[in-house]
């Protein structure tokens, strides 16, 4: 993925995400940036851009990788892991029963 970043995806991905992280000064020295995962490509997909941004930017910041869980099904909690793992996202779980809370309403 990293590779396609670089190469494939350099301007219709990366390019953007670099220039609105510029333009709109969305980073600055100093800063935690948290990156909410679902689980689907789109956040996988921004995790690695931060990512990616930390290794070659000039500006110091940290990338926290988060994962609320509402009370996922073991299978989707799995492959969420799964993915995440596979693509060295180091990410942190947050229980919450809103499924739960919701259902019983």
């Amino acid at each position: 993925m990293e590779q396609s970043l670089r190469k494939k995806f350099r301007k219709t991905i990366w390019s953007r995400f670099t220039k609105a992280i510029n333009t709109y000064e969305l980073v600055k020295p100093g800063d935690t940036i948290a990156v909410c995962i679902s689980g689907e490509k789109d956040s996988m997909l921004m995790a690695k851009c931060f990512q990616k941004l930390k290794l070659h930017n000039k500006v110091e910041f940290e990338a926290k990788f988060l994962v609320m869980d509402p009370g996922y099904s073991p299978a989707n909690r799995k492959g969420i892991e799964e993915n995440a793992r596979n693509l060295n996202v180091p990410i942190a779980i947050f229980e919450s029963d809103i499924f739960g809370s919701v259902y019983n309403c």
